[in-house]
């Protein structure tokens, strides 16, 4: 039954996706082109939702592989203004599955909104057979609507996940997503939210941080410490300008001994180097944690990423192969 309370409209914002993408044969749930269809056409395709309070807007149409920094921009932009709207219980984003997880790490710690922002995505293109977007877009929308809820989640196959824990652990199934030890906030069932543990609060960094930084947004990378790991990409991204790495460590934290030097270099020259577990779930423990210890390497990416955006801009430094040998850091 439509909602008759005034304060609980729900904007969707769509980007495109798989949940938007189409194939030419309803058999192929992979051979189809992300971000097809229209975040209005997604929305038809839900007749149990006609009458509701809900407003839709078309803030970027891409398949999310290709997300990129003026879409983040925007997408935090449009997302804070209709927060700051009383009548608006919360907000829906239709996403790709891809950089699903970054993203919404990125609105968590610039926004820490205080209503829900609700993540949703599919497996499978909207000309599937058995599409999931729909179900999860219903479920998106009833998670938005439940009051007292706050953050940014993630809602796929059921399960609620929380911002700083969500991952996507599968390439097909439908299913794909996990929030590692601690196991999803919740679940909805049949239109409704059951809570197994509250989102954790957080302070916003604030729209304006993105808003006035310049373009392009710092450079950092990813780089993974591997068997038979080698300097050479180390030394020619700090050559190439990068301003901060990120080290995808094996195990608990552990670097492979090649890599050693040209990270302490990287630091030396004001280039900061954060360490995290390349493994699929679980926290770097002991005396190799740091501040990065309980994120993925994606996270920990977007979170350096910010860390620079606030600080002072720093002159660039030559790195000198031959300089300075330094503990590497953990954060």
């Amino acid at each position: 039954m439509p909602s008759t309370n005034l304060h609980d409209s729900v904007v969707i914002l769509g980007t495109g996706g798989t949940i938007a993408g189409a194939a030419g044969d309803a058999h192929d749930n992979v051979g189809y082109t992300a971000a097809q269809r229209s975040v209005t056409e997604l929305l038809l395709a839900l007749p149990a939702l006609a009458g509701s309070r809900i407003e839709t807007e078309q803030v970027a149409q891409l398949d999310s592989k290709d997300m990129d920094d003026a879409t983040w921009l925007r997408l935090t932009q449009r997302v804070a203004h209709h927060l700051a709207r009383p009548s608006v219980a919360g907000v829906v984003v239709t996403h790709g599955t891809d950089t699903l997880e970054e993203t919404a790490w990125l609105l968590q710690r610039v926004l820490a909104p205080l209503k829900p922002v609700v993540l949703v995505a599919a497996m499978r293109p909207a000309t599937a057979l058995a599409a999931d977007g729909p179900q999860n877009l219903l479920d998106a929308v009833a998670v938005a609507r439940t009051p007292g809820l706050r953050g940014v989640l993630a809602v796929l196959a059921g399960r609620v996940h929380g911002a700083g824990e969500v991952r996507k652990v599968h390439p097909y199934r439908a299913d794909a997503f996990d929030s590692g030890d601690g196991g999803p906030l919740g679940v909805v069932e049949e239109g409704r939210l059951r809570r197994f543990r509250e989102p954790p609060a957080g302070v916003p960094l604030g729209l304006a941080l993105l808003e006035g930084a310049a373009s392009p947004w710092p450079w950092v990378e990813i780089v993974t410490s591997h068997a038979g790991a080698r300097v050479d990409a180390v030394r020619a991204l700090v050559g190439a300008g990068v301003r901060g790495l990120v080290l995808a460590a094996t195990g608990n934290g552990a670097v492979h001994q090649a890599l050693l030097p040209a990270l302490a270099d990287a630091e030396a020259a004001g280039v900061p180097v954060w360490r995290c577990t390349r493994c699929a779930s679980g926290v770097v423990v002991g005396t190799q944690a740091g501040l990065a210890a309980a994120m993925s390497p994606w996270q920990a990416r977007i979170e350096l990423l910010l860390t620079l955006l606030a600080a002072p801009p720093r002159p660039a430094w030559p790195v000198d192969p031959a300089g300075p040998k330094i503990a590497l850091h953990k954060p």
